[in-house]
């Protein structure tokens, strides 16, 4: 326990008993010896309260009163971490099995790690994974060029470092965009590196998702975000030369002159800057296992 780094796991809820049990046990059935969990629930009328209490012994904090929204919540959540390593997740998703293990384990090996996503996942209502998306590789550029679907916030985990260089806070004035507004600010210091593992998931619901049922005006607040970004000089010509690389290279695709890809790859890694891809043989390949 000693020499696994304290991990900080925030749920927000509000009525979401019909799903809110099945993410606290795939927090707590991870059976990470070196937890701090916590609830902020906004005043539920449902059984939420209920399945809390079932398993207060094994949660660190939680506190059920009115709040501002989904982002309060989990601003109110963080304000009471110590961890190490932080991630929320909402109250109808969930983690897969040892994921903070494999979490754990990266930022302990790689020290330059200080932002982590996994393979984005889906769940259906009866907790099941029905979809596992192909692994992406993430630069602050896609978000400046507005390509931005989707870091998937499930699957994320960051330092306390990370979360202190970026302010310490979500922008609880939004609605919908506050992952997209934190990553935004995350990409001002640190890169996203991303890992093959399956870390967590999205639950998809036939009915009543906000998320889903509000995706335009979703986008609507990440576009307005991403346009108010103050850009430097050098960012700016480097969007302008990928926006002509791009071009470039789909005119050529389409000709079917040459495979293009390898110089956009170059290119790709020497100005989008495009972090390493953590996977379990550089982990090998570190500790010479």
């Amino acid at each position: 326990m000693s020499t696994l780094p304290l991990i900080s796991i925030v749920t927000p809820n509000f009525n979401g008993g019909e799903y809110l049990e099945s993410t606290i046990l795939s927090v707590l059935e991870q059976s990470y010896p070196n937890l701090e969990y916590i609830i902020i629930d906004g005043g539920s009328t449902d059984n939420s309260i209920e399945i809390i209490k079932k398993y207060e012994s094994r949660i660190s904090f939680w506190v059920s009163e009115p709040d501002h929204g989904l982002y309060d919540a989990i601003q109110k959540g963080f304000d009471k971490a110590s961890g190490d390593i932080m991630a929320w997740i909402n109250s109808d998703d969930m983690y897969h099995a040892k994921a903070f293990f494999t979490v754990a384990e990266i930022f302990s090996s790689f020290k330059n790690v200080h932002w982590l996503q996994g393979i984005p996942t889906t769940f259906d209502e009866y907790g099941r994974t029905v979809a596992c998306a192909s692994l992406q590789r993430w630069s602050k550029y896609n978000y400046y060029i507005f390509n931005y679907e989707w870091i998937q916030q499930e699957s994320v985990f960051w330092s306390k470092e990370l979360w202190n260089k970026s302010g310490r806070k979500m922008n609880t004035n939004l609605r919908l965009a506050g992952d997209l507004e934190l990553w935004l600010r995350f990409f001002r210091y640190e890169k996203l590196y991303v890992t093959p593992a399956l870390i967590g998931g999205f639950r998809q619901r036939s009915k009543n998702q906000l998320s889903l049922d509000s995706l335009n005006e979703y986008r609507g607040e990440a576009d307005s975000l991403i346009k108010s970004e103050e850009l430097s000089k050098l960012d700016k010509r480097i969007i302008i030369l990928y926006n002509i690389l791009s071009k470039v290279a789909n005119f050529i695709r389409k000709s079917r002159i040459f495979n293009v890809d390898f110089i956009v790859n170059y290119y790709e890694r020497k100005y989008f800057h495009y972090p390493s891809v953590i996977n379990f043989d550089r982990i090998y390949q570190k500790f010479k296992i």
